[in-house]
């Protein structure tokens, strides 16, 4: 600190207020030592010529005593007076380290207790008044910028390489490693139950009929292509035209029909494939060695890094722009949040019985750990600088005892002259 280590010019504005009024008060008490001073030489000198004056010596010696013990003693708190090697003296830098052990504990044992907590925590309407600070827009925007901001910085600080081992570790967890035949099987079981496949095979007869209605082309020497050179042309023409037509057919009856054999055939097909699914276990292996064999492959590995990036660059485009819609729905959701929170009394309970029991539970768990902070923090300040910290905190006030010492000691005086006075003249 200036005039105790520490260039002014380097303090904060604060500390430099401070400062500026322990030195105004340290002059008022140095002022009254002086002026006792010499109202201790006044008297003295008087009053062998008039008698009143000794009461005025009594005084001035009185404020002088009180003046220089208090002195002492605030001067005893920081640093040894007038450098002297008096014992219990220079308290602060001596004893930083058990002052330091004493407070935390003091924090640790009258303000970090579980029932100190709830009960503070019980008188305050934290959700309500969340609610209605969430439910200003201006708010409910201020609170979306700082969320977007921090999703911005925990997406670039992630490594893609290990977010892409987390992935496939979580894949292979939950998707690989356990069996698919019991629970496919069963889906499909109920599917086939309910006849919810039958919308699927109406789209693909649908399907395959219009491909049928454009692509006539495509059976052109599909069959006659395979017969003897020797069947004329026309013939091979008519069998091609054959087959489309039966084709199409086919397709046509299947679709109008829904008790078709064909639709049949593939309810049967469906109900085998469950069975086996579930109970047969070269179709159970089959199944599992495709699966593996689909997850291993590069192309799907280079797929989800692919997804994964493209997922990051769309986050991180919609958290940057101010008018994205990501970030809109993020400040109505918040702007909602807060109005249910001012609006529903219910939810508002919950939160706060959430919040009390949470912080309960930390202060609980962690109390010793928040008050070592205290007590770490204390035995890595160097014994100056704590000295000069804890001075200029409170030593303008200490001034003040020099001061009052000062009067009661001189009033103090005056009382036991008086009285020896009267007593033995």
């Amino acid at each position: 600190m200036a005039g105790m280590g520490t260039p002014l010019e380097l303090l904060s504005p604060a500390d430099q207020s401070r400062l500026r009024a322990l030195r105004r008060m340290k002059a008022v008490a140095l002022g009254a030592l002086v002026f006792m001073a010499l109202v201790f030489v006044t008297g003295f000198v008087l009053q062998n010529d008039i008698d009143a004056f000794a009461y005025v010596r009594a005084a001035g010696e009185g404020g002088m005593v009180g003046a220089l013990a208090d002195w002492f003693a605030v001067t005893a708190l920081f640093r040894r007076p007038l450098g002297l090697p008096i014992p219990h003296t220079a308290i602060i830098p001596n004893r930083k380290d058990e002052i330091g052990r004493n407070l935390g504990e003091f924090v640790e044992t009258n303000f970090l207790e579980g029932g100190v907590v709830r009960a503070k925590l019980a008188s305050t309407p934290m959700a309500a008044r969340l609610g209605s600070w969430l439910r200003q827009p201006e708010h409910a925007e201020r609170v979306a910028t700082e969320a977007a901001a921090m999703a911005q910085g925990v997406l670039r600080a992630l490594s893609d390489d290990d977010v892409q081992d987390v992935i496939e570790s979580l894949a292979r967890q939950h998707l690989i490693e356990p069996g698919w035949g019991d629970p496919l099987g069963t889906w499909l079981e109920r599917v086939i139950e309910t006849g919810a496949h039958h919308g699927a095979v109406d789209l693909a007869a649908d399907s395959v009929s219009a491909w049928l209605a454009a692509n006539p082309d495509s059976f052109a020497g599909l069959v006659s292509r395979r017969l003897p050179s020797w069947v004329p042309s026309v013939a091979q023409r008519l069998v091609d035209h054959t087959v489309y037509n039966e084709a199409v057919t086919l397709v046509q009856a299947v679709r109008a029909d829904p008790e078709h054999p064909a639709r049949k055939a593939i309810d049967g097909y469906l109900s085998r494939l469950a069975e086996n699914l579930q109970h047969d276990e070269v179709t159970r292996g089959k199944l599992e060695q495709a699966k593996a064999t689909l997850f291993d492959s590069p192309g799907v590995r280079r797929l989800a890094a692919e997804a994964w990036g493209a997922a990051k660059q769309g986050l991180l485009r919609e958290l940057e722009k101010p008018d994205s819609g990501l970030r809109g729905r993020i400040r109505d959701a918040l702007a909602e949040i807060g109005g249910r929170l001012e609006d529903e009394e219910a939810l508002r309970a919950r939160v706060d019985a959430f919040v009390t029991d949470a912080a309960v539970f930390l202060v609980d768990r962690y109390r010793h750990d928040i008050a070592s902070l205290i007590t770490d923090t204390v035995e890595r300040w160097d014994p100056q600088e704590t000295t000069e910290k804890i001075e200029l905190m409170v030593g303008r006030d200490l001034q003040y005892i020099r001061l009052n010492g000062t009067v009661v000691g001189a009033l103090a005086g005056l009382a036991i002259f008086t009285v020896a006075h009267a007593l033995f003249g």
